[in-house]
């Protein structure tokens, strides 16, 4: 009998080394898959299981939190969603998250180990603090000004601090509420396949994820790399540029919309947009040195994040004479984000100093304890400080007396580059409306604010798109907030 009894407890003593090798297996060697499963829903349960950390404009939420009571617990709420959407993105239980939403995910769920001072133990206990908050450089009465002012019209804004490159407002039109995305029911899914299947794309952030020829307003890199490399020397001397301009090696002319751009000086040819002569002086400078200030400025350079990624702007650096030629007037490959054309303008504002923009100013836990800053941002050259001067004085005198008038505010400096870009097969499609702009307050040594904007409006005429007439107005209104704030 006593022998039986040792088989039979050897036997259970095997059964339970055989039960605790196999959720040692399940527990540790395979944990990872079963994580990874998409019906294990603990992730979820947990991630969803605290309200959510907060996105702030000028110390205010932008963002919140409802509790639905239901198993995935917290949905995701905005405070003017169609309004911050640009910068916030969403937070969808079913469809992820992006922008800001994604960029700074680990604080705002709670997961970054910066937000607990046991991290450890939270890896034993599987807890998580509360989620951290994200505070932006946003300036809530920019951001509104140039959105009302973009007044449904599809386009995008963009502004910045020139001496920071802090980013004061970032809009894109049209636009679409997050909160329409933000849980798992059937409303969520109707609101999803109704945003992406609308033509104009509302969820698409033209500020930052958008590329345009941006046509005239490259004109300010054109005439920095000509002022760079001396072959201009003097504003007000005649260049030598006829009207028409024939292509190098094409028998295809370039002209002007109005008279008087021949052989003019780069003061007038600037003023009122002549292309003969950038297009005459693209080609003067050379393809390496174009294509050095055009990167200087940030164009092809692939790594831009404010902290979510920015779209490459492109500056096509192998062509021919005659491809540089409308290339340097910002036609044919030349691209560039609205974003990318503020700091264009940022660096004429500052001194020829391009400081690389940025959204996030710090993180915190949710008492408000700093987690981490912005820190000091790259800067580069992208001219000499006296060509950035030169080019101030240029763009004052295009809202003195040029195309850019309608960007003049009273009692202060401003400067500003206005451009109608054409695209499409054959330059077929309805020109864009352009305006790259500073401002410097009364009361200010430096300027205060660069913005840049883009209107895309295909509803209306032809004859009737200019960045004088549609995007100064828009970029007047971004300014003047900054001014009077």
């Amino acid at each position: 009998m006593t022998r039986h009894i040792r088989h039979a407890a050897a036997f259970c003593a095997l059964l339970l080394l055989a039960l605790l090798a196999n959720a040692l297996r399940v527990q540790v060697v395979q944990s990872a898959r079963y994580d990874d499963n998409a019906a294990n829903r603990r992730g979820s349960i947990a991630r969803y299981g605290q309200p959510r950390g907060d996105i702030l404009v000028d110390g205010r939420p932008v963002t919140g939190s409802r509790d639905t009571g239901e198993q995935l617990r917290y949905e995701r709420t905005y405070r003017d969603g169609p309004l911050y959407a640009p910068v916030t993105g969403f937070a969808s239980q079913e469809y992820g998250t992006t922008f800001l939403e994604h960029a700074e995910d680990d604080v705002l769920s709670g997961v970054d180990p910066m937000l607990s001072p046991f991290p450890l133990w939270n890896d034993v206990t599987r807890g998580r603090p509360p989620g951290g908050m994200v505070v932006t450089t946003l300036d809530s009465r920019v951001q509104r000004a140039a959105y009302e002012a973009l007044g449904g019209r599809k386009g995008a804004v963009a502004a910045v601090e020139p001496a920071t490159g802090r980013v004061l407002a970032l809009v894109s039109s049209p636009s679409y509420d997050p909160s329409l995305l933000s849980g798992n029911d059937a409303g969520a899914e109707q609101a999803w396949a109704r945003l992406n299947g609308d033509p104009e794309k509302p969820m698409l952030n033209r500020a930052v994820r958008q590329t345009y020829p941006p046509g005239s307003t490259f004109k300010v890199v054109t005439a920095a790399a000509a002022l760079d490399a001396g072959v201009i020397k003097d504003l007000d001397e005649p260049t030598d540029s006829p009207a028409p301009y024939r292509l190098p090696g094409t028998t295809t002319s370039l002209t002007n919309e109005g008279d008087g751009c021949a052989n003019a000086p780069l003061r007038e040819a600037f003023e009122w947009s002549c292309n003969t002569v950038f297009a005459k002086l693209g080609v003067d400078v050379g393809l390496a040195r174009m294509s050095r200030t055009a990167q200087a400025f940030g164009f092809n350079d692939t790594g831009v994040r404010i902290p979510f990624s920015v779209a490459t702007s492109t500056f096509d650096t192998s062509l021919d004479r005659a491809q540089l030629a409308l290339s340097s007037i910002g036609q044919y490959n030349t691209r560039a984000t609205p974003l990318q054309m503020a700091m264009v303008a940022a660096a004429v504002a500052n001194g020829g100093v391009v400081r690389q923009p940025y959204v996030v100013e710090r993180t915190t836990r949710r008492d408000g304890a700093t987690v981490a800053t912005a820190g000091s941002r790259a800067a580069r050259q992208a001219m000499y400080p006296s060509t950035a001067r030169r080019l101030r004085e240029l763009m004052e005198d295009v809202v003195r007396e040029g195309t850019g008038t309608n960007a003049a505010i009273p009692g202060a400096r401003v400067g500003a580059k206005t451009g109608t870009a054409q695209h499409g097969i054959g330059n077929a499609g309805t020109p864009y409306a352009w305006c790259v702009s500073w401002a410097q307050g009364e009361r200010e040594f430096e300027p205060s604010v660069a913005v840049a904007v883009v209107v895309e409006d295909g509803s209306a005429n032809r004859g009737e798109i200019t960045g004088g007439g549609m995007a100064a107005p828009i970029a007047r209104a971004a300014m003047e907030a900054v001014l009077t704030s």
